[in-house]
């Protein structure tokens, strides 16, 4: 069975332990992820759990370099629950984005946020997902919620 996601067609077919599949996950980081500042820093294949910390740089702000602009938290926040559905698929699934819902509760400058993505429904073909972005003192920044395609490998036959 080979991954249908592109980032991780070549990575080997039995990653039975997180540890494992969290190697391969910092080994590929796709350039979305380093361009918003990002690092995995921890995953639970069996929950659909995956942290992640940014860092928020004057680039990404408006209003002087203060405010983050929403855009950013937004691919912050999703790039959590997406890893988070690609961890609980062993990296064999592709989970494209079908509807997201962002609510920003705080304004975030230049600094450090942490987000988390959780699978609160893993389905056939759909998954449901959640997320936060929090700052360093543990303030919610953004709170999402999100449905996902998923595409799993095509049996042999």
């Amino acid at each position: 069975m080979n991954s249908v996601h592109p980032d991780f067609q070549h990575a080997p077919r039995d990653l039975s332990h997180d540890s494992e599949i969290l190697r391969v996950m910092r080994d590929s980081v796709p350039d979305a992820v380093r361009t918003l500042n990002g690092e995995l820093l921890d995953i639970d294949s069996a929950r659909g759990y995956a942290r992640l910390r940014f860092e928020v740089v004057p680039a990404f702000c408006h209003s002087q370099g203060t405010i983050c602009q929403g855009g950013f938290l937004a691919g912050m926040v999703d790039t959590a629950m997406a890893n988070a559905a690609i961890v609980r698929g062993k990296l064999a699934v592709a989970v494209p984005t079908l509807e997201l819902k962002i609510s920003y509760f705080e304004a975030m400058g230049p600094g450090i946020v942490y987000a988390e993505g959780r699978v609160m429904r893993w389905g056939g073909s759909v998954g449901f997902l959640d997320g936060d972005l929090k700052d360093e003192k543990g303030r919610m920044i953004v709170h999402a919620t999100s449905t996902i395609k998923i595409i799993r490998p095509k049996a042999k036959g």
